[in-house]
């Protein structure tokens, strides 16, 4: 368990002040063992019997993550986040009622509204940001699952996770948290009632673009928990050593980077919502974002790292406007320490509820000035 003494952030630059226990080093080694030897008595008493549903370097970052977010039950590392939100509605009961957001990511959007029936489950999507809505849509004794995504992906949309979780509780339903683009630096969503949180581990906590992780956090080791921790085992899903000695070395500065990325975000925000070629800053930060209220009853140290803009002109405008950018970076993805711009409407075709003419932009650590001039002088060039 965490030192009392110390602060997250403190544990988290020290990777819970984990030592190599042969050389002492400040680094801990990669454990790539996939077998380990028996005792004389046919016993593992070191725990560790093969490397598919366990390994000490995953064990090492899930500590770390599970300290981050305040997991009761620990955490699960998933070699991807889709891995992770999959796992969660494949451990449901055939038959169950499920509700999701109708603004949430993509990848997982497609998901279940094309595979979800395969597994017995029946998917309701709903206004997440809406209260009412939400105890409207809810099926008490059907609903087994609420899955909320807060900020929703890329609207920024923001759910009252505590008024949700009482909602869900009230129907024995769970509600889990896709809390991504918040992380636990804004965002504590198991202290706000949730029963399961999701990261996907690629963004913001890992930082470098160089990991493609999940994981889930737990309020309670009870009995979901632990047909998530079989079903992980069984199908082979646990992140590799490697990929979790990246991630916990992101870890070790993600309180820097977030703190600073949400700084740089709101800055940015602030200055895009006066300029003459930007039509709406999507920005939870903002006074005038319909969840602002919301935002600042349950985020703490600012509002997160991703914003949206509406760009005068429409499509075309702002096509043009992410083709000019020369520091900004046109590409999938957020949560590095690079900044991305992308077009999302035409990255996610029909049936996307984002408007042609929104940006995505993912606040990095470059100087916050040389971003706003860059993207100020292609908003310029797109519209004379």
């Amino acid at each position: 368990m965490p030192d009392p003494l110390y602060r997250p952030a403190t544990l988290a630059a020290q990777a819970m002040q984990e030592l190599d226990p042969h050389t002492h080093g400040i680094i801990a080694p990669i454990h790539v063992a996939t077998t380990f030897l028996r005792d004389p008595d046919n016993r593992y008493s070191t725990g560790f019997i093969y490397g598919r549903p366990d390994n000490q370097t995953v064990r090492g970052a899930e500590a770390t993550l599970a300290m981050l977010e305040g997991a009761a039950a620990g955490a699960l590392l998933f070699s991807s986040g889709m891995a992770a939100a999959v796992a969660v509605f494949a451990t449901l009961d055939r038959g169950a009622h499920v509700l999701a957001p109708r603004v949430m990511y993509w990848a997982l959007r497609n998901w279940l509204a094309s595979e979800a029936e395969h597994l017995g489950l029946s998917v309701g999507f709903v206004e997440m940001d809406d209260t009412d809505a939400v105890a409207r849509a809810i099926r008490p004794g059907q609903t087994k699952l609420v899955w909320v995504e807060t900020p929703g992906n890329p609207l920024w949309t923001v759910t009252d996770i505590a008024a949700v979780a009482t909602l869900a509780h009230a129907a024995g339903a769970r509600l889990a948290v896709d809390s991504t683009c918040a992380s636990p630096h804004h965002t504590r969503p198991l202290a706000l009632g949730a029963d399961l949180v999701m990261h996907a581990a690629t963004k913001i906590l890992n930082g470098h673009s160089d990991v493609v992780a999940g994981v889930l956090l737990g309020a309670a080791a009870d009995g979901a928990w632990q047909r998530l921790v079989r079903y992980r085992s069984q199908h082979g899903a646990i992140l590799g050593p490697f990929e979790a000695f990246l991630l916990q070395r992101g870890l070790r500065t993600f309180p820097l980077r977030a703190a600073a990325q949400s700084a740089a975000a709101l800055h940015l925000a602030e200055r895009l919502a006066r300029h003459r070629a930007v039509v709406q800053v999507l920005y939870p930060g903002l006074p005038d974002h319909p969840g602002h209220a919301v935002a600042r009853r349950q985020m703490r140290n600012g509002f997160g790292y991703m914003l949206s803009i509406r760009v005068a002109g429409g499509e075309g405008a702002a096509v043009a406007t992410a083709a000019s950018v020369q520091l900004w970076r046109r590409a999938t993805s957020l949560g590095g320490v690079e900044s991305l711009i992308e077009h999302r409407a035409s990255i996610e075709g029909p049936g996307t509820p984002c408007p042609p003419d929104l940006l995505r932009l993912s606040v990095g650590i470059e100087d916050v000035d040389d971003l706003h001039d860059d993207l100020d002088r292609a908003l310029c060039h797109a519209v004379p």
